[in-house]
């Protein structure tokens, strides 16, 4: 049996479920395969690892490379968070849309984020460690976010009192942010 392929509200994001083998030692499970992925027609090539931990209420977002966008295949290795991807290609026909889902470190769910996608995670366990494949390597000059409360995206955050960093405090608004924005080529 292969991984399913589980649409979101965005065509280009999507949830990965792979087969989990179970017994009463505990589970083991494959986050990636560059055969299954070939299949599925997602990328193979990863320049890089990440992993972070945060703890209940922290909002981490919405990030995004401007010059050398990244691809990103997210798992939860410990906790719950609500994960999520903005559509911030200029040009796309989702531009502006979002898709998330809620990702646990019991379940296999995993979310692909293609690179031109804004990413962001709210956790909502007492801490969460996230770990993240990306396509490209992270370069803080770089690095870019938009406003996590956009009310032009509309994410309804299931944290009462968001925990932020000062520079996700004060990320612009999408319709401030355009010229670093990618563009959407079919």
């Amino acid at each position: 049996m292969t991984m399913r392929v589980l649409p979101t509200a965005l065509p280009d994001v999507v949830l990965l479920e792979p087969v989990v083998h179970t017994d009463e030692r505990g589970f083991v499970l494959e986050t990636f395969s560059e055969q299954r992925f070939t299949a599925a027609g997602l990328p193979t090539h990863f320049a890089q690892d990440n992993r972070s931990r945060s703890v209940a209420g922290v909002v981490r977002a919405l990030h995004y490379q401007s010059a050398n966008p990244q691809g990103k295949l997210v798992t939860v290795i410990t906790g719950e968070i609500f994960d999520v991807a903005v559509d911030i290609r200029v040009g796309s026909p989702t531009f502006g849309r979002w898709a998330g889902a809620t990702l646990r470190g019991e379940s296999p769910l995993c979310m692909w984020i293609p690179a031109g996608f804004a990413h962001g995670f709210a956790v909502l366990s007492a801490h969460a460690d996230v770990a993240y494949k990306c396509t490209t390597a992270y370069d803080p000059d770089d690095q870019r976010g938009v406003r996590w409360d956009d009310a032009a995206i509309g994410i309804p955050w299931p944290v009462a009192r968001p925990l932020l960093s000062a520079a996700d405090a004060t990320h612009p608004l999408l319709c401030d942010a355009m010229e670093s924005l990618p563009r959407y080529t079919p």
